[in-house]
């Protein structure tokens, strides 16, 4: 059975679109039955190019990603959803999107980053803060992919996840 994981941040422009494609590319490297999705609460409707480039240095086939409302993922035809993450950073005081929608209930964790579109230095440093975001985005998704999906329950897989936020 594939796992989806449907990954949230308000514009869906940049952090949990390095998440999707991060998750997607390491998983399928890995031979794993996971397939990530993203979506915002109030998506942007065009990705951050600094996003995209970061994505496509890493090896990221970003093949037919766009910027979508998390509405995509309420309805009846709806990929069954397991997982979703929030990426947002609840820190900075960004507003994190609540997801409500799916069928059954999936996991929800908070997984926050600060947003590499506010770094400072111009497109240099907005490109370092990208690379270093997908990294930091990369090394949590492998963890995801190291545990054993299939046999966890929800509140064992909640408790990793929040075990490999705090890593």
């Amino acid at each position: 059975m594939r796992f989806n994981v449907l990954i949230l941040c308000t514009h869906n422009s940049a952090r949990s679109v390095l998440a999707e494609g991060m998750l997607n590319h390491l998983a399928r490297k890995a031979g794993k039955a996971v397939r990530a999705f993203s979506a915002g609460s109030a998506p942007s409707g065009r990705l951050n190019p600094f996003a995209l480039e970061a994505l496509t240095k890493a090896g990221v086939d970003i093949d037919g990603y766009r910027s979508k409302s998390w509405d995509e993922f309420t309805g009846a035809e709806a990929p069954p959803l397991s997982l979703v993450i929030t990426v947002c950073d609840s820190a900075a005081a960004e507003q994190c999107p609540v997801f409500f929608g799916g069928q059954g209930q999936p996991v929800k964790v908070h997984w926050g980053y600060p947003d590499p579109s506010n770094a400072e230095g111009g497109d240099e440093g907005k490109r370092r803060a990208f690379e270093l975001t997908r990294q930091a985005i990369g090394y949590r998704m492998l963890q995801l992919l190291e545990l054993p999906l299939e046999r966890l329950t929800p509140a064992e897989l909640r408790q990793a996840l929040v075990e490999i936020a705090q890593s």
